[in-house]
């Protein structure tokens, strides 16, 4: 509550503005002072600074601006490319709705109910719009910034798995009106159980004697895969990517400017082979995606879960059994031992 004037001549000046030694001066509720003009300025003024001011601190009191900081902080950047262009994307959906709010007014039924109306159109983005806001409100929490994170307790959607595996027909057919990247990205992926990231950042230098190495960027595991003639062979299509004139390249799946493929860049790719694969084999469902194809390749891994684990790169064997997904072909009563 602002103070009462002692100079009763003062009352025709917004509230909490006051004459300073040289300027009016401006102080906020939180404390502290903003200069706004100085005291010789007409009163009409006076009220335009302090108009100004006092939404300049409101601005910077919201939880736009707050997020606004995160962007700029050090720990964002040391998120990778895609991570950044994702958290971006999950603000651009939530800041609409409590970008004017100051971040603790924000409580979890908020959460909640935000999460409920956007789980109408989708569960996942729901979970992972939610995901986005705690992970900001943990990185204010931390600076002093905000009293609590509000999406403590809120609960996520379930995510059902994935279990979708794709058949030889199917990758046949999509491969075959694919263009060369996406074909060579499709081997790769396949052969060595590999994410898209790790596909599309492989460099030239890591096509060594006994292999390809590749360390996920995901787990960091290190491993080399082990030569065979259809990997080979898809690495011999991956020279025939154009470049222009003068250009070179360290990725083995490049732009004709040599430079790697972006997430967005490639699967503008990815979909345009999907669709015209529909067209041209309507029988067929390419409802999978690009990752599935590192499920086809755990499914049709010979060997145990153990033997699949090692070969895949997983932490854990819960993480390989759901990766492999072909139906398993069991005997009927009677029918052991034939």
């Amino acid at each position: 509550m602002a103070g009462k004037r002692k100079n009763p001549e003062d009352r025709i000046f917004p509230p909490r503005v006051y004459r300073g030694k040289s300027k009016f001066e401006y102080h906020p509720a939180g404390g502290g002072s903003i200069s706004l003009c100085p005291l010789d300025s007409p009163v009409s003024l006076v009220w335009a600074k302090y108009e100004e001011a006092k939404m300049k601190k409101e601005q910077s009191a919201n939880l736009q601006s707050l997020a606004l900081e995160f962007f700029e902080s050090a720990d964002f950047n040391k998120l990778s490319q895609d991570t950044r262009k994702d958290y971006t994307k999950y603000s651009n959906k939530l800041m609409p709705v409590f970008g004017k709010m100051a971040p603790d007014l924000v409580k979890p039924q908020h959460i909640r109910q935000y999460m409920d109306k956007r789980g109408v159109a989708s569960q996942t983005q729901a979970n992972r719009e939610k995901a986005f806001l705690s992970r900001l409100y943990s990185w204010a929490y931390e600076r002093g910034k905000v009293k609590a994170n509000p999406c403590k307790g809120v609960r996520q959607f379930k995510e059902v798995e994935r279990d979708r595996y794709t058949t030889d027909e199917e990758y046949d057919a999509l491969y075959s009106v694919s263009p060369v990247v996406v074909q060579v990205a499709m081997e790769i992926a396949y052969l060595c159980l590999a994410r898209q990231k790790d596909v599309l950042t492989l460099k030239k230098s890591e096509l060594l004697e006994p292999g390809i190495f590749i360390e996920q960027h995901k787990t960091g595991k290190k491993q080399i895969k082990a030569w065979s003639d259809r990997l080979r062979a898809a690495i011999a299509l991956a020279k025939e990517l154009q470049l222009k004139a003068g250009m070179s390249s360290i990725y083995v799946l490049h732009k004709a400017d040599g430079q790697k493929y972006t997430r967005d860049g490639f699967n503008s790719r990815w979909e345009a082979a999907r669709e015209e694969a529909r067209k041209k084999f309507p029988h067929l469902s390419f409802d999978f995606t690009f990752h599935d194809l590192k499920a086809k390749g755990v499914s049709d891994l010979e060997g145990t879960l153990q033997e699949k684990q090692q070969i895949s790169g997983h932490k854990t064997i819960t993480q390989t059994a759901r990766y492999d997904r072909k139906v398993k072909i069991v005997p009927v009563v009677g029918g052991q031992g034939k």
